[in-house]
């Protein structure tokens, strides 16, 4: 994650339409890989969450500008699946009982904009990139009470974690960060509703929309987004939580297997921008069952191929009360 300093935005609290698409109801400990909560507050049309059909949302009237200055910014210009490798790529996670002891959290950078904890991740969960210098995301499900335990930039200690920044999800409401503040991701959202996970694929069907990052984004988040992470202003580059989907008229007949699902996914679904990275990128779990000859096949599917759909304004501000629109 490339976070820069940004200002808390005094933005009146909004309860918001928050559709964490998980798999299946919360259940026992035999189910512990595969029972996700699922929460559906009531719907909202001013703000699309994770589980929407966007398929019939009207388009953005400047999906055209979106998409021509990200083509216009360089890098790659295709999808990427941010994940595979054998499981040495994408976004570990755990799946722990409610009995799980919490431990303390020491934030070392964005602790104003922290839950304080503590959190059940166990000291010994697995980190983003085997623990090298990234991002080091560590994300924690406690199923039976359907909390999500998210940390970023973490690091082990005796007894204890470091990290930069973290964030407690209820998995069963509608409640969005307080208006400015990040998460253990720069939009601040949570990061597994929208991760790829073996299972969804498994079963041939993804019912949520996909985590993606750029290289440039705007100074700006569209809620469900509560934070942006840059000081561009530029109208045209995407700002956090803004919504891509790709476009029904793309003929998805050629690609085979864990590709076909994920693309059939974003005609439905779509992408929701998260964080600053590699444009296009979409982000997994880290899954050694994922195939990585039919992954691959998504580097075919150009940026040309999605619209940006219209899910609410673009909130900015950086003095007093935020701006939307």
């Amino acid at each position: 994650m490339r976070r820069r300093s940004v200002p808390l935005v005094a933005v009146a609290v909004v309860t918001a339409v928050f559709l964490l698409a998980l798999a299946a109801a919360c259940g026992g400990a035999g189910k512990k890989q595969s029972a996700f909560c699922t929460g559906y507050p009531p719907d909202s049309p001013a703000y699309v969450g994770w589980g929407e059909d966007i398929s019939g949302l009207p388009l953005h009237p400047n999906s055209a500008g979106y998409l021509a200055q990200i083509a216009g910014t360089g890098g790659n210009q295709f999808l990427h699946a941010d994940f595979g490798g054998g499981g040495a790529y994408g976004i570990p996670f755990v799946a722990v009982p409610g009995g799980t002891p919490g431990v303390p959290v020491n934030f070392t950078a964005y602790g104003d904009e922290s839950d304080p904890g503590p959190y059940k991740i166990p000291l010994n969960a697995p980190i983003e990139g085997g623990g090298g210098d990234g991002d080091r995301h560590v994300l924690s499900l406690d199923y039976d009470n359907c909390i999500l335990y998210e940390l970023y930039r973490a690091f082990p200690q005796a007894g204890y974690w470091n990290a930069d920044s973290g964030a407690i999800w209820n998995l069963r409401s509608s409640a969005l960060r307080p208006p400015g503040w990040t998460s253990a991701d720069a939009a601040g959202l949570p990061i597994f509703p929208g991760l790829v996970r073996y299972e969804e694929i498994a079963a041939g069907q993804i019912n949520h929309a996909l985590r993606v990052t750029f290289g440039t984004t705007q100074r700006g988040y569209v809620l469900p987004a509560t934070h942006w992470a840059s000081s561009n202003t530029n109208a045209n580059t995407p700002p956090m939580g803004l919504r891509l989907r790709l476009s029904a008229g793309f003929d998805t007949s050629g690609y085979t297997g864990q590709a076909r699902v994920i693309l059939e996914a974003l005609k439905r679904y779509g992408l929701i921008v998260a964080d600053n990275g590699s444009n296009w990128f979409i982000t997994g779990s880290a899954d050694p069952r994922f195939d990585d000859n039919d992954l691959n096949q998504l580097k075919s599917v150009p940026g040309a191929a999605f619209e940006v759909v219209n899910t609410g304004a673009v909130c900015t501000g950086s003095q007093g009360p935020a701006v939307c629109g």
